[in-house]
């Protein structure tokens, strides 16, 4: 009886002192509501922790002005082989690299692309785009 008496006195005691309060979130990225002084410092942790390194690809390297010259020309020049395709004209190109030969068959643009290393072949059609003249 006594210890029963004990362990309710000490369960009144002790719920008279408990309290509780309302948990609130408060996000810590500044995207999301967050205080903005913290955005230098999560922008600092992420870069310490990233490990990624961009490809060295060949594409990135900085191209003398030949090459940039001549990958224009070669631009301008598949771009007015097509504009001639829509006026009625066939025609070939050829590069370094590549074998280019456009065709209209009654109204469908045909590009026949080669690669001349390999000798593998691709044909694009698109019907419909080129106008009757």
């Amino acid at each position: 009886m006594k210890r029963g008496r004990l362990v309710l006195a000490c369960f009144v005691l002790l719920s008279g002192k408990v309290s509780s309060t309302e948990l609130v979130y408060t996000p810590i990225n500044p995207s999301f509501g967050g205080n903005p002084l913290n955005s230098s410092h999560l922008l600092g942790v992420a870069n310490a922790i990233n490990d990624h390194k961009p490809p060295q690809d060949l594409l990135l390297e900085e191209q003398s002005d030949l090459e940039r010259l001549a990958a224009s020309l070669e631009s301008r020049l598949i771009s007015q082989l097509l504009s001639d395709v829509g006026n009625g004209n066939t025609g070939q190109l050829a590069t370094d690299d590549f074998l280019l030969n456009v065709l209209d068959d009654n109204g469908n643009l045909i590009i026949q692309i080669t690669d001349k290393e390999t000798g593998e072949s691709s044909t694009i059609q698109v019907s419909g785009l080129v106008p009757d003249l």
